[in-house]
């Protein structure tokens, strides 16, 4: 199972996440059970020397804030509904810093959360797509601040 590197996004973010969920799941839709979160990063392993380079860039960065405005899909997980986000320069460069400071310390890395194929999201739903876009069209947008990047 492959390590991932998160941004754990504020209280009030997850809330309406986790309210979008809840919508989902009494329709007996299946959802995560996981805190809301936007993965940057994955790789089989995150040993702890790229940890540690992270922890450098990290300090150096101001955390973005993230619009999740966008109800879709994610090319190879067709099962899923995610909430995505609206990229910006911002939220690019910061993931680009991740990338940075992992390059070459990590094993494996997993090529969809890489720059230049990565979609900023939180997954709703982990079935039936269509059914759960329709549930919750149109979307209110959730104003995310990133909180904290957590390793997985």
């Amino acid at each position: 199972m492959a390590q991932t590197v998160r941004f754990r996004l504020d209280d009030d973010a997850c809330a309406q996440v986790e309210s979008l969920r809840a919508r989902l799941r009494s329709l007996g839709l299946a959802v995560p059970t996981d805190t809301p979160a936007v993965t940057v990063a994955a790789a089989g392993a995150v040993p702890q020397p790229a940890r540690d380079a992270l922890a450098a860039e990290l300090r150096l960065l101001a955390l973005p804030s993230i619009w999740l405005a966008t109800l879709g899909t994610v090319a190879g997980r067709a099962d899923e509904l995610v909430l995505a986000a609206v990229v910006d320069a911002e939220l690019l460069a910061v993931h680009a810093a991740v990338h940075d400071a992992l390059a070459g310390r990590v094993r494996a890395p997993v090529a969809a959360y890489l720059p230049g194929t990565w979609l900023p999201h939180c997954v709703l739903s982990e079935e039936r797509p269509a059914d759960a876009f329709a549930a919750l069209h149109p979307v209110t947008p959730v104003r995310a601040r990133v909180v904290e990047v957590e390793i997985g």
